[in-house]
Formats: structure tokens, C-alpha cells, sequence
């Protein structure tokens, strides 16, 4: 009798995906209306764009959901890719126009149009899966996708500008960020020696 594998619908990736995007899209957007002149040069005048910092970000997400099959690790690759997706997306027109970056009104209304859409169509779709699996979701989890998604993007956007309100804006996110990860760590590690001691208190009575 041959065995047929189950397929495990999780929508939920999908939404924290276009969530991630929708957000580091609109962050992009708003660091660059606020600082448009600001670039960073390295080398022989070779200027490094947030697009490639949103490239790092999809091989790095997609890396985690190739390798990983665990829950937490995928819902993580969802957020660092919805991220890259958003950084790339805000030069959509620098790239298609060789260096037109303001050429981009049209698509960025209609890709946040088409984003905001397909979220909605999610949501109406899989509403009951969504909320299943969001209810599974822990507080410490959800601290430790916040603090890695602010902590990507405020370094990719620290790194690249020279204007004093942004360097400290972004350093205060990515050190709430970190602080973030870190409290997570603690807490995890607190947790699995908690169930070391009991383990062990279990097996001497």
C-alpha cells in the first residue's frame, strides 16, 4: 500500500513575508525622500546601493528555508526574505532605468497597491490557518523575529548615511535590536537548563 505525503499548507509564511516586505519597503522609501543625497562610496568611486544589502538578505532567507525544516527557523527566512524583497523593490526603477531612482512613483503606488491586495486576499483566504498559526507563536519568538527584521534593516540603512538623526535613530534600533536577540538567547538557554534540572530531578526520585 503505497503511502501518499500530507501537505502542510502554512499561509502564515506567505503574510509575515509581505509583512516584512510592505514594512522595510516603506522604510527604504522614507529613508530616501528624507536623505537623497546621501550614498556611500567604496573604492574607485563604486557606490554601494540598499538593494545589495536586500539581496544578502534573500540568500540568506532563502538559504534558512532550504537547509531548515523547523517552524521557527522558516517563519525567520519569511521575514529576511519579505526584507530583501522590500530593499530591492525600492530601487526597482534605479535598476530598470540605469540610475533614474526617482522614476519609481508609478511602481512603488502600484507594488504597495498589489502588496497591500494580496495581503488582504490572504488574510480573507486562509484566515482561520492564519490565526491558528499565529496562536501557536510564542512571545519570545515574536521578540526574536522583531529584533532580527529592526536589526537588518536599521544596520543596512546605518551603514549608508552620513546624516547625525538617522545615525541615531538606527543606532538606537539596532542596540534595542540586539538587546532584543540577546534577551531571547537568555531566555532560551534559562528554559532548556530548567528542563536539564527537572530531567535530572525527574530520574532521581
Amino acid at each position: 500500500m503505497s503511502s501518499q505525503a500530507t501537505k502542510v499548507a502554512n499561509p502564515h509564511f506567505s503574510i509575515l513575508a509581505l509583512i516584512s516586505f510592505t514594512a522595510s519597503f516603506a522604510v527604504a522609501r522614507v529613508f530616501t525622500t528624507l536623505s537623497p543625497s546621501v550614498v556611500i562610496l567604496v573604492g574607485n568611486g563604486i557606490h554601494i546601493h540598499h538593494f545589495w544589502y536586500g539581496l544578502a538578505l534573500l540568500a540568506i532567507g532563502g538559504w534558512l528555508g532550504i537547509i531548515n525544516q523547523t517552524q521557527s527557523v522558516d517563519q525567520l527566512a519569511a521575514i529576511l526574505y519579505g526584507a530583501g524583497a522590500g530593499l530591492i523593490a525600492d530601487e526597482f526603477g534605479l535598476l530598470l532605468t540605469f540610475g533614474d531612482y526617482w522614476n519609481t512613483l508609478t511602481y512603488t503606488i502600484v507594488g504597495m497597491l498589489l502588496a497591500f491586495a494580496f495581503l488582504a486576499l490572504l488574510l480573507m483566504k486562509h484566515r482561520g490557518a492564519i490565526r491558528a498559526q499565529f496562536g501557536k507563536l510564542t512571545r519570545i519568538d515574536a521578540v526574536l523575529y522583531c529584533g532580527v527584521f529592526v536589526a537588518m534593516v536599521s544596520v543596512a540603512f546605518l551603514t549608508t548615511t552620513d546624516n547625525l538623526a538617522i545615525i541615531i535613530v538606527t543606532s538606537v534600533l539596532t542596540i534595542a535590536a540586539l538587546g532584543m536577540i540577546v534577551f531571547y538567547v537568555i531566555c532560551k538557554l534559562s528554559l532548556r537548563n530548567k528542563k536539564k534540572i527537572e530531567s535530572v530531578g525527574g530520574k532521581g526520585e
